[in-house]
C-alpha cells in the first residue's frame, strides 16, 4: 500500500462474511486460518481462504490472515507450515504476535504486527518497523497526539500505521490481560479469553465500604471513531480497522458500508489521497451502526480521557429508545412510540431496565397497531408476561433488534463495480473491443466477422453500445462506450456477446497479473536494539525462538510468559488506561481545586469482588494507568502448563 492510500480493513469470521465485506467496500479483510488465530472459534480452511482471496483480488482488495497467538515450541513448525499454505493460497499478509516466528524460515510474505503486540510508544513502533513488520496496529488507548508521534518516529514508506476505528473494546492494553488464564487456565494470548471484564463486581474501598454494587466496572462501551476519521488521517493513520472476527454477516455488511461511505466523502474532499482498492459500492440500505449489537459508543482516548467510556450498567446491547409502556395486560403490553413513524415488527427484540438497572430482554412474537391510536402498539411477547420483572406503565422501552433491518441485510445488499471505458473499432478481418478500467488497466478482444449492413443505420451505434454495456454479473460497469467505426455495422447479438465476454476475460486476466505480492520487509542490520534490556512475563515470551529473537536484539534478562506458570504470587493480571476511580469521580486529580475535597481523595487501592473471585485495583497515577492485581488459582497452577518454558533469570556466565 502506498503512503497516500487509505485502507478500510474489515473483519471476517468466515470466507462468506469476508466476501460480503469486500462487496460492501472493504479494501482489505482480516480472517483466521485453520489455527493459531487469537479467536478460537473463528478458524477457516485453506480452501475457504483461497476462495476469499480470489474474490477479493478481483477488486485489488487484500486478505490478511491471523497467526497471532503466542506459540509453544512444539507449535512453531506447524505454524510455519500453515504460513506456507496461506502464502500459496494467495494471502497478502500475515498478522503475528509471537516474535519467535521471525526466527523461522518463512515464505516471502508480508508480516503485520497484531494488536496483541501492545504498541504504545514511538520507540516500540520504530523497533517493530526495523525488525521487519510492514504494518503496525497501535494501541486503542492512544490519543491523536500520541498517534502522530508514532508516525513521526517511523517511515511511511516502510510501515503503515493501523488503528481500530470501530467495535468492542478490550479494557486492558491488548496482550496485557492474564485474568482469564489466572482464573480458568484459558489464555487470552492464545485466543481463549473468558471475558472477566464483562462481569458485575462489587467495588470496595480500603475500609470495606461499598463504592459500587454489581456494576460492570471493567466493561467498556464500543469504539466508534466516525467523527474522528479526518484527524486520524492527519495524524498519519492509513489503515482503519474494524473489530469483529466473532461478529455476524449483518454487522460486517453494515459497519463496512458505513465507513465506506464516510471514507468516500473524505476522498472527494482530498484529491491527495486515494483508496487502496478498486470499484464503487452502491447499497440497498442506509448504513447505521446503531442497528447492530453495541454497548453504546465512545471514541475512547483519541481526544483525551473522558468519564463516560464505560458500560457499567450492562455489557448487553441496550438498543435505542422507541417509546414507553402505557398499559400492561395479561398477555401483552401496550407501547406508545416516541415517533409516529416508528413501526414495530413481529420478532423485534425489545428491552428495558428493571429497578436494579439490569437490562431485561423482551422478544416479541406479534406486534399489532392499536386501532384508531397513531403510534400505539400491542406487543405480544414470546415469553409469559409474568416473567418480565418491573415492567409497568411509564417504563421506557428500547429496541435492540429490528427485524425489518435484519431481513434487509439477509438479502443481497450491495453492488461493487469497477468502471470501464469501451471502444469498438474495425480490425483486420472483423472488429476489436478495447476495454480500459478506472485504474488504467487495458485489454481487448477481436471478433472475426464480415461486415453486414444494418437495416437502420441511424440506430446501429446505439444497438452496439447497448450490447457492450451488458456487463451483467461481472465486476465491471460501463462508464462510456465509443463506437469508432468508419461505417454502420450490424453485429448479431450472439457474436457481440462473445466479443464482450472475451474482452472482459482479457481485462480480468490483466488485473490479476498486475496485482503484485506485497513486499516482505527486510530487517535492518545489525539488528535494531529493543527499547528495553529486561523483559518480564508481560512480554509474552512462550518459546525459545522468541527468547532468541529478543536476545539477538540486545535484551539481557527475559522472563517466560505468564502461561508458563512461573509467576505464583500476586502480579498485575491486567494493565489498563481505564481508571475505575476516575470513572466513579474518586480520582485525586479530579479533586484538585475543589474546596473541601482537595487533599482528601487519595489513590488508595480498591477491591473488586465477584462471588469468590477477588481482585485488587492499584493506581499508577504518573502514567495514569490502573493495574488489576491478583494471583493464579491453585487449581490452574497445579495443572501443568501447556509447555513449561524455563529461561535464565540473568545471562549465564560464559565458560572461561
Amino acid at each position: 500500500m502506498l503512503p497516500h492510500q487509505l485502507e478500510l480493513l474489515s473483519p471476517a469470521r468466515s470466507a462468506d462474511i469476508g466476501i460480503e465485506a469486500v462487496n460492501h467496500g472493504a479494501d482489505a479483510v482480516y480472517i483466521g486460518g485453520p489455527s493459531f488465530g487469537a479467536r478460537t472459534s473463528a478458524d477457516n480452511s485453506i480452501e475457504d481462504i483461497e476462495r476469499l482471496v480470489k474474490h477479493a483480488h478481483r477488486f485489488h482488495s487484500r486478505i490478511f490472515c491471523t497467526v497471532n497467538t503466542i506459540l509453544r515450541d512444539d507449535e512453531l513448525e506447524p505454524a510455519r507450515r500453515q504460513m506456507i499454505q496461506l502464502y500459496e493460497a494467495g494471502v497478502d499478509a500475515l498478522i503475528i504476535q509471537d516474535m519467535g516466528l521471525l526466527e523461522l524460515d518463512l515464505p516471502p510474505i508480508q508480516l503485520h504486527a497484531s494488536t496483541q503486540c501492545d504498541i504504545r510508544t514511538p520507540e516500540k513502533a520504530r523497533f517493530l518497523q526495523d525488525a521487519g513488520l510492514s504494518q503496525i496496529v497501535l494501541a486503542r488507548e492512544l490519543t491523536v497526539e500520541q498517534i502522530a508521534a508514532v508516525r513521526a518516529a517511523t517511515d511511511p514508506n516502510r510501515t503503515i500505521v493501523e488503528f481500530f476505528i470501530h467495535g468492542a473494546l478490550c479494557v486492558a492494553y491488548s496482550g496485557q490481560c492474564y485474568i482469564s488464564h489466572a482464573h480458568t487456565g484459558r489464555s487470552a494470548n492464545r485466543g481463549d479469553c473468558s471475558q472477566a471484564c464483562r462481569l458485575p463486581y462489587q467495588v470496595v474501598d480500603s475500609q470495606g465500604r461499598f463504592v459500587a454494587h454489581d456494576k460492570h466496572v471493567l466493561s467498556m462501551k464500543d469504539n466508534n471513531q466516525s467523527d474522528n476519521l479526518r484527524v486520524l488521517i492527519d495524524a498519519g493513520v492509513r489503515s482503519f480497522k474494524v473489530e469483529g472476527r466473532y461478529k455476524d454477516m449483518a454487522y460486517v455488511k453494515n459497519i463496512t458500508a458505513h465507513y465506506r461511505r464516510l471514507f468516500d466523502e473524505i476522498l472527494e474532499e482530498r484529491p491527495d489521497l486515494a483508496r487502496a482498492s478498486s470499484g464503487e459500492c452502491t447499497f440497498s440500505f442506509m448504513p447505521d451502526p446503531d442497528q447492530n449489537f453495541n454497548r453504546e459508543f465512545t471514541d475512547y482516548f483519541v481526544n483525551g480521557r473522558k468519564e463516560d467510556i464505560g458500560a457499567f450498567d450492562t455489557p448487553k446491547n441496550p438498543g435505542r429508545s422507541i417509546g414507553w409502556v402505557t398499559r400492561v395486560a395479561a398477555d401483552h403490553v401496550e407501547i406508545e412510540t416516541s415517533s409516529p413513524e416508528t413501526v414495530l415488527h413481529n420478532g423485534d427484540g425489545l428491552c428495558y431496565l428493571d429497578l436494579q438497572k439490569e437490562l431485561v430482554g423482551l422478544q416479541t412474537n406479534r406486534c399489532e397497531p392499536v386501532q384508531g391510536a397513531i403510534g400505539k402498539w400491542k406487543v405480544f411477547p414470546k415469553d409469559p408476561m409474568a416473567g418480565f420483572k418491573d415492567l409497568r406503565k411509564g417504563t421506557e422501552v428500547n429496541r435492540n433488534r429490528d427485524m425489518d433491518w435484519v431481513r434487509t441485510l439477509e438479502k443481497k445488499s450491495s453492488e461493487r463495480r469497477i468502471g470501464v471505458w469501451a471502444k469498438l473499432v474495425e480490425a483486420t478481418g472483423g472488429l476489436e473491443l478495447q476495454l480500459t478500467d478506472e485504474d488504467g488497466h487495458a485489454a481487448g478482444a477481436t471478433l472475426a466477422c464480415a461486415w453486414q449492413a444494418p437495416k437502420d443505420a441511424s440506430q446501429a451505434d446505439a444497438k452496439l453500445r447497448e450490447g457492450i454495456a451488458r456487463l451483467g454479473e461481472t465486476e465491471f460497469q460501463l462508464i462510456d462506450a465509443t463506437i469508432a467505426l468508419p461505417r454502420a455495422w450490424f453485429v448479431p447479438a450472439s457474436q457481440l456477446n462473445t466479443l464482450r465476454r472475451d474482452a472482459v476475460a482479457a481485462l480480468q486476466a490483466v488485473r490479476v497479473q498486475s496485482l503484485h505480492r506485497l513486499p516482505r520487509a527486510v530487517p535492518v542490520e545489525p539488528p535494531a536494539p529493543y527499547p528495553e534490556d529486561t523483559l518480564s512475563y508481560l512480554a509474552n515470551v512462550f518459546n525459545h525462538k522468541a527468547r532468541d529473537f529478543y536476545a539477538k536484539h540486545g535484551v539481557k534478562v527475559i522472563a517466560a510468559a505468564y502461561e508458563s506458570h512461573e509467576e505464583e504470587g500476586e502480579v498485575s493480571l491486567m494493565i489498563t488506561k481505564h481508571c475505575v476511580r476516575f470513572s466513579l469521580s474518586l480520582c485525586p486529580k479530579q479533586a484538585k481545586g475543589v474546596t473541601g475535597v482537595q487533599g482528601t481523595v487519595r489513590a488508595e487501592p480498591l477491591q473488586l469482588i465477584n462471588g469468590k473471585e477477588k481482585l485488587t485495583l492499584r493506581f499508577d497515577c504518573k502514567p495514569c494507568e490502573m493495574h488489576v492485581v491478583g494471583k493464579i488459582k491453585r487449581s490452574v497452577m497445579n495443572t501443568a502448563p501447556e509447555a513449561p518454558v524455563k529461561f535464565y533469570k540473568s545471562r549465564p556466565a560464559q565458560p572461561a
